[in-house]
């Protein structure tokens, strides 16, 4: 006996029961999985090896309510996860990739142990004792975003610039890290105010992080560059208190001012040092130059210059003097009085902190080297330095070049450079590659 079939199900109740693609798709979009979804042209940048998403880049955002999370997952519109980053709602960098797979905070702390430990041990055969201070973490180029570890001989300044890694258990894990790997006698944290304003990041506390001797609680000492000694107040200076990025352009320097015979010529060569912060150039082109003169707008930075002078006169024999002013309009003034130089570097501050301000900035570097090239005696050294990342090596040269066009002047490349070792490039974060440095012999 054959059994009654039982009834087709009609369309209506077949689209109940197995939703259609269209309809899956919509209620993925109502409902996006927790973390972060981000654009096309961010993923793409991800891939290619950058690490970070702006915030204009985002798509969609996903995540608990309350306080927002350190650490989120990031995927692209369709879904497929990119890896975990750190967040930072309220900055224009939104996103700085940690991991191309999923972390969660134990994951994470273990990382960053791993990573810090290997960024120090690759900068430990740097210091010796000529040098005992050198960026041992930077940022993004250690794989640690955000994260920037600076040593001035025995005390180590920590930089937090990123929201995701303001946090108690970020901080014990750096301190314990850096004691067991250098043994600081002091670590402090010290602020960008600026960055610190963007991110949304809490106050740090004024006491130091770690104090090796409770009874040394100092947060001043000195510390070692190519054999110069030079001061040091973690609560004071730009940066992280000085500039440890252009230590082996200021050896350079010195190294072609004596290959140029700059000392035997007339009164033993003259140097002048634009935007000279604390010294640096000076006092390394002081050690070949017989006249040494430093120019800053900051009396403070001149002071500092001045005692670092002092503690290296045992060594330093040039006349050396320091003049507080702004650059532009000493150098127009000098060179319209026919002042002459054997030696001059340009190290002045980033002009351009965003692309709207590259124009601008090169007619700076452009007038700036016109009138160095003007004040110029022949076969002489100029060193010209930018460190504004959106200034490419391209628009220095080409500014540089104009300038020794409308001065009527030679000018020969010796040797292109960038930020010393400790400040490693990785080729696809253009970012690292900030730095730059020209030496030129004009003729």
């Amino acid at each position: 006996m054959t059994k009654p079939r039982a009834p087709r199900p009609s369309t209506t109740q077949m689209a109940q029961k197995t939703p259609q693609p269209a309809a899956t798709a919509e209620r993925n979009r109502e409902k996006p999985a927790p973390g972060v979804r981000i654009n096309r042209r961010a993923a793409d940048r991800l891939r290619a090896g950058h690490l970070w998403v702006y915030a204009s880049d985002i798509e969609s955002v996903e995540v608990p309510e309350g306080e927002p999370p350190a650490l989120v997952p990031v995927a692209d519109s369709r879904g497929l996860l990119l890896g975990t980053a750190l967040y930072s709602p309220t900055s224009q960098i939104a996103l700085r990739l940690l991991s191309r797979s999923a972390l969660d905070e134990a994951a994470w702390l273990d990382l960053l142990e791993s990573r810090l430990r290997a960024a120090i041990r690759r900068r430990k055969p740097m210091l010796d004792e000529q040098t005992d201070a050198c960026r041992l973490c930077f940022s993004e180029a250690d794989e640690l975003p955000g994260l920037v570890v600076d040593k001035y001989g025995s005390l180590v300044i920590l930089q937090l610039l990123a929201r995701g890694l303001d946090s108690a258990a970020i901080r014990e894990q750096c301190v314990r890290v850096l004691c067991q790997e250098l043994k600081p006698a002091v670590i402090v944290e010290r602020p960008d105010p600026r960055v610190r304003e963007l991110e949304g990041l809490t106050a740090p506390s004024a006491d130091p992080l770690f104090v090796a001797d409770a009874a040394a609680r100092a947060v001043s000492t000195h510390f070692r560059l190519n054999g110069l000694v030079f001061d040091f107040d973690a609560n004071s200076g730009q940066k992280t208190g000085a500039f440890l990025d252009q230590r082996a352009n200021y050896a350079a320097a010195a190294e072609w001012a004596r290959q140029l015979g700059l000392a035997s010529r007339e009164g033993g060569g003259r140097a002048l040092d634009v935007c000279c912060y604390q010294g640096g150039f000076a006092l390394h082109l002081a050690e070949v130059c017989a006249q040494v003169t430093g120019v800053d707008a900051s009396r403070a930075s001149l002071e500092v210059a001045e005692r670092n002078l002092e503690a290296n006169r045992s060594r330093l024999t040039a006349k050396v003097e320091w003049v507080e002013g702004d650059a532009f309009e000493i150098l127009r003034g000098w060179s319209e009085a026919g002042e002459k130089f054997d030696a001059i570097v340009l190290d002045p501050p980033a002009f351009a902190k965003s692309l709207r301000a590259v124009e601008g900035a090169l007619r700076g570097y452009k007038e700036l080297n016109l009138r160095a090239l003007k004040m110029m005696r022949p076969d002489s050294l100029l060193v010209t330095c930018s460190c504004s990342h959106h200034v490419s090596w391209a628009d220095l040269k080409a500014a540089v070049a104009s300038a020794a066009i409308d001065s009527h002047r030679r000018v020969r490349l010796l040797e292109r450079r960038g930020a010393a070792l400790d400040h490693p490039v990785v080729l696809n974060l253009a970012e690292t590659e900030y730095l730059k440095c020209l030496v030129l012999e004009v003729e």
